[in-house]
């Protein structure tokens, strides 16, 4: 019986997803070297983004509303920290170093975790996760509306990847959203890394030249 009701539990989360999934479209980006289904085209805007240590970053937000609902990828690129934090004039004595450029890259997962955190509601699952053996991190938040939230945060290749869903209560949870997300190689295709030691090369490396197979 137990077993029974288990393969019914795991039916019906698969099939909503496929209901879920049905006319959504598969959005690529080269600019920013990633895929990800969605229910609809992306509005695209070019933003900056303040980095844990006072560093001012060009990134690039996809987003799209479907109701009330909305979906978004935020690309934060890092690949010129360390400029932009040697011409920063907002250091202060706990970040002079000049080291703190890597720090901002390698800290920007947790970075980004902790600014979800503290918009408030009830965190629900916070925990590590990987796509293609790209190290990241997955939370899943109640917003004091009740509408839920659900982020996925990886850094591959001196870029941040931020990717939210928030969504009504009476919604079906989009995991299919978060799941669909893969990324891109110089030319278009997508990246799957042998192994973690292989990702890890590459994910906070400010030299382009080094990609998968490397």
């Amino acid at each position: 019986m137990h077993d029974l009701r288990l393969f019914s539990a795991i039916s019906i989360l698969f099939f909503s997803a496929q209901s879920l999934a049905q006319g959504w479209i598969q959005y690529s980006s080269t600019t920013d070297r990633f895929s990800i289904h969605t229910p609809g085209e992306f509005a695209v805007e070019d933003i900056t983004y303040p980095s844990e240590y006072g560093a001012m970053l060009p990134a690039r937000v996809y987003s799209y509303e479907d109701g009330a609902n909305r979906y978004s990828v935020t690309v934060v690129d890092y690949t010129d920290a360390q400029r932009i934090h040697a011409e920063r004039t907002n250091r202060t004595e706990a970040d002079y170093l000049s080291l703190y450029w890597e720090i901002d890259v390698r800290a920007s997962v947790a970075y980004a975790a902790w600014n979800l955190r503290q918009r408030g509601g009830e965190v629900t699952y916070d925990a590590y996760h990987y796509i293609d053996r790209v190290e990241g991190h997955q939370l899943q938040i109640t917003n004091v509306d009740q509408f839920r939230t659900y982020a996925a945060i990886y850094l591959l290749d001196s870029r941040l990847y931020i990717v939210e869903a928030t969504v009504t209560p009476e919604s079906v949870p989009p995991g299919f959203f978060q799941q669909s997300l893969e990324f891109l190689d110089e030319d278009g295709n997508g990246v799957r890394y042998r192994n973690f030691s292989d990702a890890v090369k590459v994910r906070n490396a400010p030299d382009r030249s080094r990609r998968a197979g490397d």
